[in-house]
């Protein structure tokens, strides 16, 4: 993958998530000309969250890993907050920058337009930093972020 400018990289994820969609661990790795490095995190029961033994203290309470570059993150918070249409929630995930593997608070906020169709924005302040359309499947996965991400078919 190549990102602004950046020399090609690989990323790859696994994220374990219990019953009602948060977050219980998520582990990544970005593979470069220079080496491999690793994340690995994990929410406690009580919120708190670690990369390995170091606390991520900011983002504390958080439910939800947003990896930046899939949104099958997104998927998740989705089908944790389960909104009906013309809803919103607001919740702040603990956000994996990539390829950098840094991980900070991020403010979001999902509003359900239609049965398949959210609005996501992401929130600096009271202002929106960040905003696109997701578009679902019937099994509530993400198969459309508008300007970044969309599912294909291949042909059997």
């Amino acid at each position: 993958m190549r990102v602004d400018g950046l020399p090609a990289w690989e990323a790859s994820y696994r994220v374990v998530f219990d019953g009602s969609w948060a977050t219980v661990r998520a582990e990544a790795s970005v593979r470069e000309a220079g080496g491999t490095r690793s994340l690995a995190l994990r929410r406690e029961p009580s919120g708190r969250w670690f990369d390995g033994d170091r606390e991520i203290e900011n983002c504390r309470g958080a439910l939800d890993v947003d990896l930046g570059l899939t949104p099958s993150t997104n998927t998740s918070a989705i089908r944790r907050v389960a909104l009906g249409v013309g809803a919103q929630a607001e919740l702040t995930a603990a956000w994996v920058r990539f390829p950098e593997l840094t991980v900070e608070p991020l403010r979001q906020r999902y509003t359900r337009l239609s049965p398949r169709e959210y609005l996501y924005e992401s929130l600096h302040g009271e202002d929106v930093a960040f905003r696109a359309r997701l578009e679902l499947d019937g099994s509530d996965l993400v198969v459309r972020y508008e300007g970044i991400f969309e599912r294909i078919e291949l042909p059997d």
